[in-house]
């Protein structure tokens, strides 16, 4: 009976000694790189919902506004009317819209930019690859670029169209 009992509670030692091995082996060697204000902005190539590539590198020497979204997302929804007349706005200014939608289908999408008669790029993340390396939390999230390429700004959560504007006079290339 002593015996049993030994083996169980040495089982059950090594069990926890493993979980614990785990967490700080998992702990010490995860990517801890985030995208900081400074830095420069990932590329990546992202297919448009209407089948055309597009890559981020492409955009150097425009001020690009990255925005990660989804169309359950009510703020991201209030948010696109604002965003496409600013975008209007804008374009003549050398800036450039981009809107990654996360892992939504087509048809989906396509329904919503209808419905608000987006004009600005919309890109499809349907791996969430780009969602993974910009580290996408909350969502609506979005990076301001400068005509370098380098971020320079990012802001989480929804925006007013006052917001919108201010954000693109921002980054508008000098």
């Amino acid at each position: 009976m002593k015996r049993k009992r030994l083996v169980l509670r040495t089982g059950i030692l090594l069990l926890l000694l493993a979980a614990v091995g785990y967490t700080l082996y998992a702990n010490f060697t995860k990517d801890d790189t985030t995208i900081k204000v400074g830095s420069s902005a990932p590329d990546f190539v992202l297919e448009t919902l209407d089948g055309k590539e597009m890559k981020l590198s492409d955009l150097k020497g425009k001020g690009v506004f990255l925005n990660f979204w989804g169309t359950w997302c009510k703020p991201c929804e209030k948010e696109m009317p604002y965003m496409e007349t600013e975008y209007q706005n804008f374009k003549d200014k050398n800036i450039e819209i981009l809107a990654v939608n996360i892992s939504e289908s087509d048809l989906v999408v396509s329904s919503f930019v209808e419905r608000h008669n987006l004009t600005f790029p919309i890109l499809m993340d349907r791996k969430s690859q780009v969602t993974d390396v910009y580290k996408i939390g909350p969502i609506p999230t979005t990076y301001l670029i400068d005509e370098k390429g380098k971020i320079q700004k990012v802001i989480t959560g929804a925006m007013t169209q006052g917001d919108v504007r201010e954000h693109l006079n921002s980054i508008v290339p000098k």
